[in-house]
């Protein structure tokens, strides 16, 4: 920075900084090294600007992401050249816009340009529907591209028909080359593995070692991410061998792979293990880890870690802030979820629909769902899972009349909602009572929306019965579900059923839920309680002997309280931490001092 604003004061002071070659280098090294401002200040200085200034200038646009000042100085151009237009293109595709890309690409061909093979890779990049895709290679075999031996356009060929799920055009394309390099087989690799091949893909990388080929870490990467989305742990294993032979492990892309695949076989041990051996601990592998903490429920740990990367400034990534976000709903207050989403903000990531649905959710679960509503309307491009979690948001929020709004809203603008949206939307009228709507979306899923019903509806539809009152029509559903029922239908029916109900009906009940889920201590209650007032004593013993004998493990509960930014979990029978003897010591002596005054620690004690 410091020797090219020397450079550029010298050619100011000898009067150079106007000659058209030299500012052209000044406006090239200030875009590499300098800022945007001074690389302006550059080209404004030149007299006589020709194509290549222009060019220069329109990059220094493009790469500071500023599109709208790309595109201003793409119309001033006094002569436009295919460098000017791919420039243009590329910054549009490069930022997601592949509509805006397409659109200029065909301007360029009405204007009577060619596009080179470089036009071609930007289009192959960015293309999101394989009838587009298809038209770009349809024009490159008008333009003349030799597609036989020209191995990077056939590499970026192989890579969209992959990514867009035609791998058939992806083979037929590789075959055709007559020679292809590794790129073409990790292109190939990665796109079975898209497509939902991983096996091919497997294949297909044995076959790339057997004839000669040197895999390099991005093709031991993506095999490595084939065995995780297959959850074959031994075929990992093996490839992360090969990867010790080659010496791929210390790269920290495989490494992050490698600890992926560990933690989502549920080896979370050898994923910890992994990356305590890590020497160089970078944003992917740190990233890998923190997913993995969340995703086995070690929320506090993720935590704690993604606060070392960020001390240790190094970036997270969409994925990342979502498994921190999740976990921080469930472990944190809400002022610090309320910190966590600053630094989303401070990052730019707060209208990404990964990191946006994990916000909506983060707020939905504190309660505060007008948040997730703001957020939700800031996504910019709403995928199923944005409206699924928020539909589930308002729903748990109790705000049920408008889940039911937005599910219209989906239907008109949205995805094509699936079994989480209808669960969602039948919640909402379980705790609304919209008896007739539940009803009506339940008969209609599978026909209207292609959803096949299943145990998680059927629940939601008998629980809105039992709320409604409607036993024998709760029980009428029950008995026409084209499979049998799961043990939590069985558990709302019994506590529809009551104490009170009909002992026949309960006792029924209660033995096919014993059936089904022997360790439940719900059946044993509820006749416990009905014999109990029905004055059947020998039949409460027997059941209170079944229940003890059942000897069902209970769940242990915690709660936990902020204090200081430090979080504090208890846990039944359960010490974490050296202070908290003196925490635990505190609360007996309160509690025998509420014992003596006589207050309502006695009260409670004698009702119990």
């Amino acid at each position: 920075m410091i020797f090219s604003k020397s450079t550029h004061a010298q050619l100011i002071k000898v009067g150079f900084n106007r000659h058209t070659f030299l500012g052209n280098r000044c406006i090239d090294l200030y875009s590499k090294v300098g800022t945007f401002s001074d690389a302006l200040q550059a080209f404004d200085d030149i007299a006589n600007k020709n194509t290549i200034s222009w060019n220069i200038c329109l990059r220094v646009y493009v790469d500071s992401g500023n599109l709208e000042g790309a595109r201003n100085v793409f119309e001033k151009l006094p002569k436009r050249d295919v460098v000017s237009w791919n420039s243009v293109i590329s910054g549009y595709a490069s930022n997601g816009f592949s509509d805006s890309a397409l659109e200029l690409f065909r301007g360029m061909q009405n204007e009577g340009m060619r596009p080179n093979e470089f036009t071609f890779s930007i289009m192959t990049s960015c293309m999101t529907r394989a009838c587009y895709g298809k038209q770009i290679h349809g024009s490159m075999m008008r333009s003349g591209v030799d597609l036989l031996s020209n191995v990077v356009v056939g590499n970026s060929l192989i890579n969209m028909y992959g990514t867009l799920g035609l791998v058939d055009y992806a083979f037929a394309v590789f075959l055709t080359l007559e020679e292809v390099d590794v790129v073409s087989w990790n292109s190939l690799i990665s796109g079975c593995w898209k497509c939902g091949h991983g096996e091919m893909a497997l294949h297909q990388f044995c076959l790339m070692v057997s004839v000669g080929y040197s895999p390099d870490k991005f093709t031991v990467s993506i095999v490595t991410s084939v065995c995780t989305n297959l959850r074959d742990l031994e075929k990992g294993k093996q490839i992360l061998a090969f990867c010790v032979k080659l010496g791929f492990l210390s790269n920290t892309i495989v490494s992050s792979a490698a600890i992926d695949l560990f933690s989502k076989c549920n080896r979370l041990e050898d994923s910890i293990q992994l990356f305590e051996e890590t020497i160089v601990r970078d944003s992917a592998v740190c990233n890998s880890m923190i997913s993995s903490y969340a995703r086995h429920g070690f929320g506090e740990d993720a935590l704690q870690l993604f606060v070392l990367t960020m001390r240790d400034h190094l970036s997270p990534t969409k994925f990342t802030l979502s498994s921190v976000l999740s976990s921080a709903s469930s472990l944190l207050p809400a002022e610090q979820g309320s910190q966590l989403h600053s630094l989303v903000f401070k990052l730019g990531m707060e209208s990404d629909a990964v990191v946006g649905s994990s916000l909506v959710e983060m707020y939905a679960k504190y309660g505060l769902i007008d948040n997730s509503i703001n957020i939700f309307a800031e996504i910019d491009s709403k995928d199923l899972i944005s409206w699924n979690t928020i539909i589930l948001g308002l729903t748990q929020n109790g705000r049920v009349a408008e889940t039911l709004d937005l599910f219209q809203e989906l239907l008109r603008i949205g995805p094509k909602p699936d079994r989480i949206t209808l669960v969602g939307v039948l919640l909402a009228c379980s705790y609304g009572g919209f008896l007739e709507e539940g009803m009506r979306v339940l008969f209609s899923m599978e026909k209207a929306y292609g959803v096949v019903p299943r145990d998680e509806h059927y629940h939601c539809v008998v629980n809105m019965m039992i709320r409604a009152g409607k036993l024998k029509e709760a029980m009428d559903i029950v008995e026409a579900m084209p499979r049998e029922p799961s043990p939590v239908i069985w558990a709302s029916i019994l506590q529809g059923i009551g104490a009170d109900g009909d002992l026949n009906f309960t006792e029924r009940v209660a033995e096919r839920l014993i059936e089904y889920d022997p360790h439940s201590s719900l059946p044993y209650l509820v006749l416990d309680r009905a014999y109990e007032m029905r004055g059947k004593w020998e039949s409460m013993v027997r059941v209170r002997k079944a229940l003890k004998e059942s000897s069902e493990k209970k769940v242990i509960g915690c709660s936990w309280i902020g204090i200081r930014n430090h979080t504090f979990v208890f846990k039944e029978n359960h010490i974490s931490r050296y202070e908290d003897k003196d925490i635990y010591s505190m609360l007996t002596l309160l509690i025998s001092e509420m014992a003596i005054e006589g207050s309502v620690y006695d009260h409670c004690e004698s009702e119990l």
